[in-house]
């Protein structure tokens, strides 16, 4: 249950991502296609986090002490934008135009899920 509510919390905020930030873009023709896309791409950004992010802390951890944890900007913009190239790769109406759309989008989207897990939490974190 816990990872529908995850899931389901970073849709919405890819969602809102797409409404703020200038070149993030959901081109679905109908709101299912719309609403179906987020979901998808919601769970490739999670995947690509679980999986990779880890690996990237522990070999670029110089980095992020040497610029006092600003690298994790440019690491999180990049795994944007690696959403949106396999998210291509599926032919789904997804795209991110560049450095700056990921990284002002990765920003938003970190912003918008931490006030959804606050307004919402997951069960999970109760235990």
């Amino acid at each position: 249950m816990g990872f529908l509510i995850r899931l389901a919390a970073t849709a919405v905020a890819l969602w809102i991502t797409t409404l703020i930030v200038p070149g993030v873009e959901v081109t679905g023709r109908t709101g299912y296609d719309t609403a179906f896309t987020l979901l998808v791409v919601a769970l490739i950004f999670g995947v690509i986090n679980a999986v990779l992010k880890p690996v990237i802390k522990v070999v670029g951890c110089v980095f992020y002490l040497v610029t006092l944890g600003l690298f994790a900007l440019v690491v999180n913009a990049l795994l944007f934008l690696l959403t949106d190239w396999v998210a291509g790769l599926g032919d789904l109406p997804f795209h991110v135009d560049g450095f700056w759309a990921a990284f002002w989008g990765a920003i938003v989207m970190a912003v918008v899920t931490w006030l959804i897990s606050v307004v919402v939490p997951d069960p999970a974190d109760r235990r």
